[in-house]
């Protein structure tokens, strides 16, 4: 079995059947993830999955660490490009139609990543990325935000991103905890409370 190399430097496919085969050992990492956790899982276990040999994954992957770290980079590009989808249409929301969007975005990511959760949950995940990603998302939360509200100064849309930000993972927390009574009465005050605030800062 190839050792894994300390520094984490991983190599980038040159070809298409590379990027295929990358594609393929994270979307059997994710699987792994889900299934076991990140300090559960094994790189042979991954390989296997993905129906590579162990040597090909430490080509592409040589530390678990930098599997687990290209896959969040992935996710994160996900979360960037799902919600600047919203860029369009949000012209034509109404309040309402802002608030169920932005507090079902991260419940509704989830589900289609599920890996997501337990990487951020479990991954030491360095900080200086995982800062990265949120000023990321909180950035384009901002862009998104003061569309809607010309009027507003850069310092008004940042503080409004940040809050927003907040209550968006306070709604994915809502639905994710196991076995929580009244579970859509509280997503429903928390839209509610969305709304409201979305009523000030639109003005």
């Amino acid at each position: 079995m190839p050792s894994q190399n300390s520094t984490g430097v991983r190599r980038k496919p040159q070809r298409q059947r590379g990027h295929e085969r990358v594609a393929a050992l994270l979307e059997a990492a994710g699987a792994c993830f889900v299934e076991k956790g990140y300090e559960g899982t094994t790189m042979t276990e991954v390989a296997a999955r993905a129906g590579a040999s162990i040597g090909s994954l430490y080509q592409f992957f040589p530390t678990k660490e930098a599997l687990a770290r290209a896959l969040m980079q992935q996710y994160a590009q996900a979360v960037y490009e799902e919600l600047g989808k919203f860029v369009e249409p949000s012209a034509h929301w109404s309040l309402q139609e802002w608030a169920e969007r932005l507090c079902g975005f991260l419940i509704h990511f989830r589900k289609r990543h599920p890996a997501f959760v337990p990487l951020v949950e479990s991954m030491p995940l360095p900080a200086a990325d995982g800062l990265h990603i949120r000023r990321r998302l909180r950035a384009e939360l901002q862009a998104l935000l003061a569309r809607r509200a010309p009027h507003r100064s850069d310092e008004q849309m940042y503080a409004a991103a940040v809050v927003v930000q907040q209550m968006m993972k306070g709604a994915a927390a809502i639905q994710a905890e196991p076995g929580m009574p009244g579970r859509q009465a509280a997503l429903l005050e928390m839209q509610n409370a969305m709304q409201a605030y979305l009523h000030g800062v639109f003005g």
